[in-house]
């Protein structure tokens, strides 16, 4: 096994460079670092081919270094920090001991490839609530969709957060980023029929056709889908509410649009 180096001091200058990857998209966005903590989540992305710059982990939280991942990542430094350095750089209350700083990955429309000739891709525009992103990530992973993408993103999505609410499922996707109109213009190339969330000119989704290449498009709970979308949609689509309110969370919904669309391809 790799010797680890020890650090003990919260002065440190890699555990203040720790510290503002966790807490600054800034610092991310200008370094392409970010950090992922939890064994599950670290092994999520190392399966999802992430590169791992960094391993931490805590003795006194967890007595064994982890020997799985770091067998896989040989290059990653492997760290030592006492209880009291990782219990700053660490983001959860309750934690597991072990943290890693990993490299971002290029997640511009151009570089998106689609396995399937018909692929099934989910859209949210301008989703702001991490804990809505991290659900809406799990359901794509759960429904094994062929890319996520992200229209207008307010937040990036290696947050904190977002790695927490998603169980590392941020890891899992193909994730794609752009504006409205670029992803717009990138569905209409790639002949994907677009199926937006409304409640306005809007069919049944149960008597939709998603067999052919589709994206469902959300949007946020409180504004909806924005103009640009439904003048470029193939089908408006509604789930009918049969109480007092006229829509549900946005995770919810996605869901229940997204496994029809896979029942419908014999999923």
């Amino acid at each position: 096994m790799k010797e680890a180096k020890v650090i003990s001091s919260t002065q440190n200058s890699l555990i203040k460079k720790i510290i503002l990857l966790k807490e600054k998209s800034r610092e991310r966005k200008k370094t392409g670092l970010f950090v992922v903590e939890g064994q599950r989540e670290i092994e999520l992305a190392i399966k999802g081919g992430y590169v791992i710059d960094t391993f931490l982990y805590c003795p006194d939280i967890l007595p064994e270094a982890p020997d799985a991942f770091i067998s896989e990542t040989p290059e990653a430094p492997l760290i030592q920090l006492t209880k009291s350095v990782y219990e700053k750089v660490a983001y959860r209350e309750s934690t597991e001991g072990i943290l890693c700083v990993a490299k971002a990955k290029n997640q511009t429309l151009e570089d998106l490839q689609f396995k399937n000739e018909h692929p099934l891709v989910l859209v949210a525009e301008a989703p702001e609530k991490p804990g809505n992103i991290g659900a809406l990530l799990r359901t794509a992973d759960a429904a094994a969709v062929d890319a996520v993408l992200i229209a207008n993103p307010k937040t990036d999505i290696y947050n904190p957060n977002i790695v927490r609410s998603s169980v590392g499922c941020v890891f899992t996707n193909t994730i794609g980023m752009g504006t409205t109109a670029e992803i717009i213009q990138f569905l209409k190339e790639k002949d994907i029929r677009i199926f937006c969330a409304a409640l306005t000119a809007s069919k049944n989704y149960v008597d939709c056709d998603f067999s052919s290449g589709s994206a469902i498009i959300v949007g946020t709970e409180a504004t909806g889908l924005t103009e640009d979308w439904l003048q470029n949609s193939d089908q408006n689509i509604i789930i009918p509410m049969q109480g007092e309110i006229d829509s549900m969370n946005v995770s919810v919904s996605a869901a229940i649009l997204i496994f029809e669309a896979k029942r419908q391809r014999g999923f």
